[in-house]
């Protein structure tokens, strides 16, 4: 299922400009090798390996049949995490689009286009206007129908249950395989459908329950630090102080001297939110 990061897009349909793609070229990045900047709106898919989309409010990992699409208002990079390949493609002008927005597994429910930009990429040097015309076109209409097919299935439900009981059971030793037990999925399943449903890894939605519940412990009552590291899953005071700075900027004991602790919002831990999973 694909996971769309940003506003609600506008859908295409009549009226709706195509896309104005100038190129579609294949590059081949090695480790830690960045994509050279491309000036203005900008298409990538991720065909093989993973790559960081870094960008002024954070960073996410796109995985092979990721895709994402910036219209150059704001800057963002990609930086390879393993050897990848990835498709980028240039355009003129596109209609107004949350920046970035990435659509996540578009390749599965987009083979044919896949294809096409695998053995066909646009060359710029060539002038092909009608073709150039339909490769954005095409692209275009891809991207707005999986988000819109997206829209009306929602989120798997399997998910929706293993939340709710990592919720109930934030102490719990959780491992990915038990997580994929609960959910009846296999490990590499339930990896796939939390980052096409969710956009993130069961760990870190698994850590994401386990600091909310601390939080609320930590502002709402006077137990021990150790305490409520036993309780939201950790095995030693030292352990969960770690984890909970890292997540949130500060210690434990910061964190329950703040005034109004208990009613800080989500976003004050949102920029650490890419912390590694638990283990």
């Amino acid at each position: 299922m694909t996971v769309v990061e940003g506003a609600a897009a506008p859908r295409g349909g009549g009226g709706t400009p195509a896309w104005d793609m100038v190129a579609v070229t294949l590059r081949r990045l090695a480790p830690q090798e960045r994509l050279d900047r491309v000036d203005g709106a900008v298409w990538a898919l991720v065909l093989d390996g993973d790559i960081r989309l870094e960008t002024a409010a954070g960073g996410q990992t796109l995985h092979a049949g990721d895709a994402l699409h910036a219209d150059g208002r704001s800057t963002c990079r990609l930086v390879a995490l393993t050897p990848a390949e990835v498709a980028v493609g240039t355009l003129r002008a596109v209609p107004p689009l949350p920046d970035p927005l990435v659509v996540r597994d578009f390749a599965g429910s987009n083979r044919g286009v896949v294809e096409l930009v695998r053995t066909c990429p646009l060359d710029p040097s060539r002038d092909q206007p009608l073709f150039a015309a339909s490769y954005g076109g095409l692209i275009q209409s891809a991207m707005l129908r999986t988000l819109d097919e997206d829209a009306r299935r929602g989120p798997d439900p399997r998910l929706t249950a293993l939340v709710s009981v990592l919720d109930a059971h934030p102490g719990r030793p959780w491992t990915v395989e038990s997580m994929a037990r609960v959910a009846h999925l296999s490990r590499s399943s339930l990896g796939e459908r939390f980052r096409r449903d969710l956009g993130r890894s069961p760990g870190q939605v698994l850590r994401e329950v386990r600091m909310r519940h601390a939080r609320e412990l930590l502002a709402g009552t006077d137990k021990p630090i150790e305490q409520i590291a036993f309780t939201v899953g950790y095995g030693s005071a030292a352990a969960f102080s770690r984890a909970f700075s890292a997540y949130h900027g500060s210690p434990p004991q910061g964190w329950r001297s703040r005034p109004g602790a208990a009613q800080r919002p989500e976003a004050d831990a949102a920029h650490h939110s890419g912390a590694g999973p638990d283990q």
